[in-house]
This record gives C-alpha cells, structure tokens and sequence, in this order.
C-alpha cells in the first residue's frame, strides 16, 4: 500500500509503468511467500516441541510466547529465538521500506503548492499509516512488554487489538475516503 501511494504521489505520470498487474502480481506473490515461509517455520519448530506441562493454554490465540512457557525443551527454545530474528528481520525490513516511502511522500506532499492539493495527498496516505502503526505499535507491545505486567487478560486485550482490530478496520477507514458513505454517517 505504502508503495502504491508513493509512486502514485512521487512519480504519478510512471503509476501505469511501475504498477502494472504484474509488478502488483510479484508483489503479492513475494508478501504472500514471505509469510508462508514465516508461518510454516515457527509450525514446524511448535510441532516438534515436547510439551510437559500440558497443551492447554489460557488464551484465545495460540501464539508462540505462551507454547514456549508450555515446552521443556530448551533446544526448541533456542530454535524459536531464531526464528523471532529471522521474524523480526523480515518485519524491519518491511518497516523501514514503509517509513522511507512515507518520508518520500511527506517531501513530496509538502511541496505542493495548493493547500488542497496537500489535503487530498494526505488523505490518501493517512488511513493506511494509522491501521499500519496501530498494527506495529500493539504488537511490538504484546511482544516486547514485561513479564511483571503480564496476564491472561491483559495478552488476551493486546493479542486481539494487533491481530483482529488493524483488519477490521481496514474496511472501515479505506471506505471513509468515499463522500458517499461520510454523508450517510452524517446524516
């Protein structure tokens, strides 16, 4: 998304040329790919964890974090380790692709010289940067946050504000864009 607004702000006159269906095709094929790849490492490494306190776990996702609290097996342990930096790399890169298209277009959308202009250029980008930072902000806290104020409500409340609210919200904040839908919640 962060792409397709870059190129339509910074290089609107090439939007045909550079975002053509297959460029948009090899994107989703390599985003796709990634998390596959991403997800079937972290199954496999799960799957072959021995579990000694059970397999029943107190929360409504079955994320990772908890499964390791479940394993006696520190081999696994480490292995899962890896895994979060190979995860944690690929989403790093991602971020840092998405905050460089944005400064990108800020430069580009400040030079503009009608205010109107700008208003419409950053509409068009601020919807996708508030579900994208919503997204960033609750998972590196469900992720990165104390043990001391961990608890099975509080994992419950972030894990569904980062897996379920972003999108969810998509719908919701891409469709508000349209005069249509913003009179009729008006009214």
């Amino acid at each position: 998304m962060c792409y397709d607004r870059y190129v339509a702000i910074c290089k609107p006159l090439h939007y045909g040329t550079l975002l053509g269906s297959r460029a948009c095709a090899h994107m989703a094929a390599a985003a796709w790919a990634t998390g596959f790849l991403n997800a079937l490492l972290h199954t496999a490494n799960t799957f072959s964890l021995p579990l000694c306190q059970g397999n029943a776990l107190g929360q409504f996702f079955c994320e990772i974090p908890h499964i390791l609290k479940l394993s006696c097996s520190h081999s696994g342990y480490r292995r899962e380790i890896g895994l979060m930096f190979f995860t944690i790399s690929l989403g790093l890169g991602c971020f840092v692709f998405i905050v460089f298209s944005y400064v990108q277009i800020f430069r580009a959308v400040l030079r503009i010289p009608s205010q109107q202009g700008r208003h419409k250029a950053f509409s068009t980008c601020l919807p996708h940067l508030a579900v994208v930072s919503l997204f960033v902000s609750t998972a590196t806290f469900a992720h990165l946050k104390p043990p001391s104020i961990s608890s099975p409500s509080t994992d419950l409340v972030v894990s569904v504000l980062y897996m379920v609210v972003p999108p969810a919200l998509n719908p919701f904040i891409y469709s508000l864009r349209n005069q249509e839908l913003k009179d009729a919640i008006r009214k």
